[in-house]
């Protein structure tokens, strides 16, 4: 009998070889969730009255508006000024009120955009008084944490359907807040005044992104945090932040602002907080002591959201060990994720603690103050679109579909892995990130391909929209353009 050739052997080697690497690795069911009911507006017929309001008030215009819109902007000045006056807890009605009126103010406002700084400013100040009330509330329970998600969420959200249907070239990019005073050294970002232990939320531009701002019982807007540390002898600021790709790494304002960002917000603890009373200086001592334990060792990213344990650091335990390590608890509320097929598809990707520190709730954590606020005119739609495609692939996953992965690339998977992990020996970064398994980079990229795809459909259907319709589609539609994009 003929031996076979040397191409032929090694041809029988790498087929051998591929079907050895492309035997799975039995994977431990999904963990369960919180356990905890997640929060769902359940207001459809509402968001659909608002919508024929807003059409049937266009044609008034400023000149037919003003009067109606002055007057509830007057109304809600009026139940601030009362809420200033007493503490109330969490249940009481006037927040409904409250809340009904920043509704009903919105569509007059889309449709007469002379008002629409009126209307941010009040949104700016119910979000400041939520906030200080919210100071004596139980954050762990779950009607303050509604309350409080429900008038602060929920003004965004108004806010910013209002600004989706006004030119572009109108939209203000910045949002001011309070200016929380600071004793700690400081930087400008962005024409806004930065201070040593601010912490910086932002949303980036990948559907991960996306997946982490939805992926939580009280889905946000925002999935990255970071630390500010500004030098106090040359006041050059850093920011200290942790990636998928390369763990905790200090940047540099350029590095932080190069990356893709959808919104960027900023972040004070309180002075008047006991901790900050007896020392000022404590944020910048935190974020100090942080920037030099980065710098002395590497610092791998935490897939298992595990913010318990400081070996390894996903982004929001930057914030809240450096804090820690001073006595100041950040998250007052922690994050809870409860929903099965979220949990399915977040445990695919190395999750395993489902009560952590999500990105999106810090802002309601009442020992910060919100300082300022980016959104990029161009880019503040594509962060609803992005929304609104993970919110449909969700649904889907509620409905028992798995996050799976092209099977026959998982060889190549594997070897790609292998490959980064030398490089991470090395000290530089593989296709593959530290900490994340081959068949999880496979899922990421299948996820991907799946937003990017109804992505542009969605894109395309909302042009359709905006055309027959003449204004921009609102978050419910845009749902019900992604389901559409989905079949």
């Amino acid at each position: 009998m003929k031996k076979p050739s040397s191409i032929s052997r090694l041809l029988i080697g790498l087929a051998g070889l591929y079907v050895l690497l492309n035997i799975p690795i039995p994977e431990p069911a999904p963990p369960a969730g919180a356990g905890n009911k997640p929060f769902v507006w359940d207001q459809d017929d509402q968001w659909d009255a608002l919508e024929q309001h807003f059409k049937d008030l266009r044609p008034l215009g400023c000149v037919g508006l003003s009067g109606r819109i002055a007057g509830g902007l007057g109304s809600v000045r009026s139940l601030l000024g009362a809420l200033e006056k007493e503490t109330l807890g969490p249940g009481d009605r006037v927040f409904d009120e409250l809340e009904q009126t920043l509704f009903a103010l919105a569509p007059m406002t889309g449709a007469c955009h002379d008002s629409v700084p009126a209307y941010l400013s009040v949104v700016s100040l119910v979000r400041a008084e939520v906030k200080r009330q919210s100071t004596r509330w139980d954050l762990s329970s779950i009607p303050a944490r509604r309350r409080i998600y429900r008038l602060l969420y929920g003004g965004r959200e108004a806010a910013e359907e209002v600004l989706l249907q006004m030119p572009r070239a109108s939209v203000p990019a910045l949002l001011e807040g309070d200016d929380e005073p600071s004793s700690t050294p400081a930087a400008k970002i962005l024409g806004v005044t930065i201070h040593s232990g601010d912490i910086l939320v932002s949303r980036g531009g990948a559907p991960t992104s996306a997946l982490i701002a939805r992926g939580n019982d009280y889905p946000g807007n925002f999935s990255h945090v970071a630390l500010v540390y500004v030098d106090e002898k040359t006041g050059v600021p850093s920011v200290i932040e942790s990636h998928i790709e390369r763990g905790v790494v200090v940047s540099t304002l350029h590095e932080y602002l190069e990356d893709v960002k959808l919104r960027v917000m900023i972040l004070r603890l309180r002075s008047d907080l006991p901790a900050l009373a007896a020392d000022p200086m404590l944020p910048h001592k935190a974020a100090q002591r942080a920037f030099h334990t980065v710098l002395s060792r590497h610092i791998p990213y935490d897939f298992a959201m595990d913010f318990g344990d400081t070996s390894a650091l996903f982004c929001s335990e930057v914030a809240s060990a450096a804090y820690r390590a001073y006595g100041v608890t950040l998250w007052m509320g922690l994050s809870s994720i409860s929903s099965p097929g979220i949990v399915s598809w977040l445990s695919a990707f190395g999750v395993r603690h489902f009560e952590t520190q999500e990105p999106s709730d810090l802002e309601y954590d009442p020992q910060l103050t919100v300082v300022a606020e980016w959104r990029d005119p161009e880019t503040l739609f594509r962060d609803h679109v992005d929304n609104a495609v993970i919110d449909v692939l969700l649904e889907e996953a509620e409905s028992g579909r798995r996050l799976n992965y092209n099977w026959y690339l998982l060889p190549v998977g594997r070897v790609m892995k292998v490959y980064s992990v030398v490089l991470n020996w090395l000290g530089m970064v593989g296709p593959v990130p530290e900490g994340m398994s081959a068949e999880a980079a496979l899922r990421n990229r299948r996820l991907s391909a799946e937003h990017s795809a109804m992505k542009e459909k969605v894109l395309l259907l909302a042009g359709e929209f905006r055309r027959k319709e003449g204004y921009m589609p609102p978050y419910w539609e845009l749902i019900k353009l992604a389901r559409l994009a989905g079949r």
